[in-house]
C-alpha cells in the first residue's frame, strides 16, 4: 500500500494534495484514534493508496508511517525551495552529518530505490512545458519513518508551488506510484541499487543513471555532505559506522562514485561493498547480477574490459569460454574491427576488450551448445575480403594473399616514391625505358591460425 503526506504547514503539499482528491474518486472515512493534526480526522483511501493529512512539516514528523494501514511505501508531496527556477524533484531523507533540518545526526530514513526510479519517470511525464526533472542528495530529515520513504517536490519557490500545473504534474506522478513496490528485485541475493557518493546537490550522474539505465540509486551523499560527515565523525570507525547505515538504508551492495577517492573507497570495501564506475552501471544493464559475477570471475571484471554480447539479456542457461587465436582476432580486427565486434556480439553472452572497451580482444563466452564452426565462419568471411584464399582445415586455418613485398622491390633497386608506390598498388611503372611488372616484386604471404 502506498501511503501519501500531505502537510498543512506546506503550501505546495497543500496544492498538491488538493489535486490529488480531485484526481481520484476517493472513499473517506473518519479515523478517531489519532489528533487530527497527526494524520487523523478524514482519511482518503482508494484501492492501494491512502492519503492522511499533518499539521507539522514533514521535516519534523516522526515514525509517520505508524498512522497508516500498514503501508509499504510512503511519500511526503512537499516543496523544493531554491534558486532553480521551475522544479520538480524527489529525493530520499536522513543526515551523514549534523541534523540542521529534522531527523537525527548520521542517521537515515529507509529509501526506496524503485519506487524513486518510477517516480522520476512518472514527473517527466506529467511535468509542464517549462519544468525540470531532478534528483537531489540526501540533506534533511525525517530519519525515523517505519517504511521506505521518499519526497515529491515542487519548487523551487511560491509562483511554482502556487502553479496548478506543476500541483497535478506531481500528484499524478505519485499517483501513478500505486502498486510499485519500493525496492528492485533481488537478483543473486542483491538487488540493483546504488548509494551515490560525491557529486554536486542536484546529483547529475546519479539521475542519468536513474534515467538511462536500470539501476536504482538510494541515498546520495553529495561533496559537502561527505563535508559534513567529515566534521561530525570522530573517527574513521564513526565515519565507517554512518557509511554502513546509508548502504542498509538503501538497500544496497554496490557504490557510485563521482571523482578520485582512495581513502573512500578502501572504507566502503572494507565494510564489504562494491565501489563501481558507471561503465559498471551501463554495461551491465539488462543483464542479471549472478550471471556478471560468474563471468567477471571467470573471464576479468566489467572495468578491465568485460563486456556483453546480445544473449545475455536473461540468459540463465550454462555457458562455454572460446578463446580464439590472438592472431587471428588481431588479424580479423585489422580488416574491419566493427565487422568483427557485431559478428562477436550477436553470438555471445560476453567477451574481452582492452582499451576501455574499444578493442575486441577475447575471449568470447558463448552458450555452452555452441559449435566453434558458428563463430569462426563469420571471421573467416572477413577475412577473405583481404585474403586471396582461407583453407580451413579440422584445427587450423590457412591464409594465403600474394601481395607486394617492399623488400624486394628496394633489392631490385627501385627507389621509393611515386613509383614505388604504383608498384605497391599492383601498376606497371618504367624505369630507365623497362616496363616493369608488379608481379616480379609480389610474394606468398600465409598466415597460420591454430584452433
Amino acid at each position: 500500500m502506498l501511503g501519501i503526506v500531505v502537510s498543512h504547514a506546506d503550501a505546495a503539499s497543500m496544492h498538491i494534495g488538493e489535486h490529488l482528491r480531485s484526481l481520484r474518486d476517493w472513499e473517506t472515512s473518519v479515523d478517531e484514534t489519532r489528533p487530527d493534526d497527526e494524520g487523523g480526522g478524514t482519511v482518503y483511501q482508494i484501492d492501494s493508496v491512502e492519503l492522511r493529512e499533518f499539521e507539522a512539516l514533514h521535516l519534523d514528523i516522526e515514525n509517520v508511517a505508524a498512522a497508516f494501514d500498514d503501508p509499504d511505501l510512503l511519500v511526503f508531496a512537499s516543496k523544493h525551495a531554491g534558486e532553480t527556477d521551475e522544479l520538480l524533484t524527489a529525493h530520499h531523507t536522513g543526515n551523514f552529518g549534523v541534523a540542521e533540518y529534522g531527523g537525527e545526526d548520521g542517521q537515515f530514513a529507509r529509501a526506496c530505490p524503485g519506487a524513486h526510479k518510477a517516480v522520476v519517470s512518472a514527473l517527466q511525464r506529467h511535468a509542464p512545458p517549462d519544468y525540470e526533472v531532478g534528483m537531489e542528495c540526501t540533506h534533511h530529515g525525517p530519519t525515523a519513518v517505519g517504511v521506505p520513504s521518499m519526497f515529491v517536490e515542487v519548487g523551487s519557490a511560491e509562483p511554482q508551488w502556487e502553479d496548478p500545473d506543476a500541483a497535478e504534474a506531481a500528484a499524478r506522478a505519485i499517483l501513478d506510484l500505486a502498486d510499485e513496490p519500493a525496492d528492485k528485485p533481488r537478483e543473486n541475493g542483491t538487488r540493483r541499487h546504488l548509494l551515490g557518493v560525491g557529486g554536486g546537490h542536484y546529483a547529475p550522474r546519479f539521475e542519468r543513471v536513474v534515467r538511462e539505465t536500470d539501476w536504482a540509486v538510494g541515498h546520495i551523499a553529495a561533496n559537502w555532505s561527505l563535508d559534513a560527515l567529515a566534521e561530525w565523525a570522530v573517527s574513521d570507525a564513526e565515519r565507517d559506522t554512518v557509511l554502513d547505515r546509508a548502504f542498509r538504508a538503501s538497500a544496497a551492495d554496490y557504490a557510485l562514485m563521482e571523482g578520485d577517492r582512495p581513502d573512500l573507497t578502501a572504507a566502503i570495501e572494507s565494510l564489504g561493498y562494491r565501489v563501481v564506475s558507471e561503465t559498471f552501471v551501463r554495461e551491465t544493464t539488462g543483464v542479471d547480477l549472478g550471471l556478471v559475477e560468474t563471468l567477471e570471475d571467470a573471464v576479468r571484471p566489467v572495468d578491465d574490459g568485460l563486456r556483453f554480447g546480445e544473449l545475455a539479456s536473461g540468459y540463465d542457461g550454462e555457458w562455454t569460454v572460446i578463446d580464439l587465436p590472438n592472431e587471428l582476432i588481431s588479424d580479423v580486427r585489422g580488416v574491419d574491427s566493427e565487422a568483427l565486434r557485431e559478428t562477436i556480439e550477436r553470438q555471445s553472452i560476453a567477451y574481452a576488450t582492452e582499451q576501455n572497451g574499444t578493442v575486441l580482444t577475447g575471449p568470447i563466452v558463448c552458450p555452452a551448445a555452441t559449435e566453434i564452426e558458428a563463430v569462426v565462419e563469420p571471421l573467416v568471411e572477413i577475412l577473405e575480403r583481404r585474403f586471396d584464399s582461407v583453407d580451413w582445415t579440422a584445427d587450423e586455418l590457412v591464409a594465403r594473399e600474394t601481395a607486394f613485398d617492399p623488400d624486394l622491390a628496394r633489392t631490385a633497386g627501385i627507389p621509393e616514391g611515386p613509383k614505388f608506390g604504383k608498384l605497391a598498388s599492383g601498376q606497371s611503372v618504367e624505369i630507365d625505358g623497362e616496363e616493369i611488372d608488379p608481379e616480379r616484386f609480389q610474394r606468398e604471404r600465409i598466415r597460420r591460425y591454430t584452433l
